[in-house]
Formats: C-alpha cells, sequence, structure tokens
C-alpha cells in the first residue's frame, strides 16, 4: 500500500493561513486534482488539489486551523496501491480501439476547408474550391496596379 501524506504546497511567504473548508472525510474517494481543503490568506483562497487519485485515510486538519507551507494536511492512499479487481480487468471494453476504425454510427464531424473559403451550407464536397471573384489564372492586374511595383 502506497500511503501519501498531502501537504500545504508553496503559499508565498504567508504563514498561519487558517483552513476555511474541509471537502472531504476519512473513506471518500478522490481523483487526482480534487480540491482537498480551502485555505484563505489576506489576499487570496486556494483549493488544495489531491496530488493523485486515491481514498482519503485521515485528515489531520478541521475548519479554523492555522497552516503553513510543508503542514501535513491528510493521508492519501493512492489509487495505484488499490489493486483492481481481476473481473473489471478481464472484462471487455464497451469502446472500439481507435486503430480499428468502428465507432458509434453517429457521424463523425467533418472538418472545415483550411482555405475558409467554404460554407457551411455546402453539402457536395467539391475537388477544388471556389476562386473569389477577382481570382484565378484568367485575372490580369490592370496596368496601373503593376506600375506602381
Amino acid at each position: 500500500m502506497s500511503t501519501i501524506e498531502v501537504r500545504v504546497p508553496d503559499i508565498g511567504d504567508f504563514t498561519d493561513v487558517p483552513v476555511i473548508e474541509v471537502l472531504v472525510k476519512p473513506g471518500d474517494t478522490v481523483k487526482a486534482e480534487d480540491s482537498l481543503v480551502t485555505l484563505e490568506s489576506d489576499k487570496a483562497t486556494m483549493d488544495v488539489p489531491a496530488p493523485s487519485a486515491g481514498v482519503v485515510k485521515d485528515v489531520k486538519v478541521k475548519v479554523g486551523d492555522k497552516v503553513a507551507e510543508g503542514s501535513v494536511i491528510l493521508t492519501l492512499e493512492s489509487a495505484a496501491a488499490l489493486a483492481p479487481e481481476p473481473a473489471a480487468a478481464s472484462a471487455p471494453s464497451p469502446q472500439p480501439s481507435p486503430a480499428s476504425g468502428r465507432g458509434s454510427d453517429a457521424p463523425s464531424p467533418q472538418p472545415s476547408p483550411a482555405s475558409g473559403r467554404g460554407s457551411s451550407t455546402d453539402t457536395a464536397p467539391s475537388s477544388s474550391p471556389r476562386p473569389f471573384a477577382g481570382e484565378g489564372p484568367e485575372v490580369r492586374a490592370a496596368e496601373p496596379d503593376s506600375a506602381s511595383f
């Protein structure tokens, strides 16, 4: 079993920062980055996130306690230490692998044209983009336009 001591991260030059909210209790299952406790300094309120997924074993602080950087907030049994159930590990995945190319019956979204010339109302794909007026091989610069270069 891998037990992690969750500590107050770098909170600047503050000491004696009050705990204003405890968001978990022993036995709670948390995901990585879930908020565990809320601290409030003179300048900001900060949630302390879980460093990894797991189960809360023991909460070391309560509302009103004062903490500083490095103070232990709680102990967490890492999810990596929890062995998956064999039945769950051998169950087939309901989603196909990306390599199979088979998925749900819903159509996949089509990318928009890179040139930006297409219209969202176009229904038939074209082999080449349609030129704007004044574009194409037949259009030539007028004499005054080319003289300025």
